[in-house]
């Protein structure tokens, strides 16, 4: 690959909640036998705060492959065999998948509500979206990411002043 190629960068969602990334800028990554990446990284709040420090890393603009590659790199480093290949799970066209999402569209409020609100927000969503009385799991971690992200960035306000 040239420098005018852009590296191929995976990012995966950990347990913690947090993403964990893996680029390739010298070639494609392959399962036989499985290429390392250039470069790998964890620990990030969301999966843009991700992808950017993926490009400080190689230096450049990066290219947002299958999460499938990350979660096999994240194994290997663990000692593991990389997961099986999955088919790809069908999306409601339109459907933005719940990271993508801005965080006050996830808790249904216009930009700019209070602390309050957002507090209000989250715990009715919650009991929504919570697992334990019949709502998705996912829908429940996008909901709780929604709402640290939203609680930082108002603290981070507050703070501010």
């Amino acid at each position: 690959m040239s420098d005018l190629t852009k590296a191929l960068c995976s990012i995966t969602a950990t347990q913690r909640r947090r993403f964990f990334w893996a680029v390739w800028s010298t070639g494609a990554p392959c399962e036989t036998p499985f290429r390392k990446p250039d470069a790998s990284g964890g620990g990030a709040r969301s999966e843009d705060e991700a992808r950017a420090a993926a490009e400080r890393a190689v230096g450049r603009h990066v290219v947002l492959t299958e999460p499938y590659w990350a979660r096999a790199w994240n194994r290997v480093l663990r000692g593991e065999r990389p997961p099986p290949r999955r088919a790809p799970r069908a999306r409601a066209p339109g459907q933005k998948p719940p990271a993508l999402r801005s965080a006050w569209t996830t808790l249904r409020l216009a930009p700019g509500a209070s602390l309050a609100e957002v507090r209000k927000a989250f715990r009715q969503l919650a009991l929504e979206t919570h697992p334990d009385h019949g709502g998705n799991a996912d829908d429940f971690r996008a909901v709780q990411d929604a709402y640290e992200r939203l609680v930082d960035r108002l603290a981070r306000r507050v703070r501010s002043r």
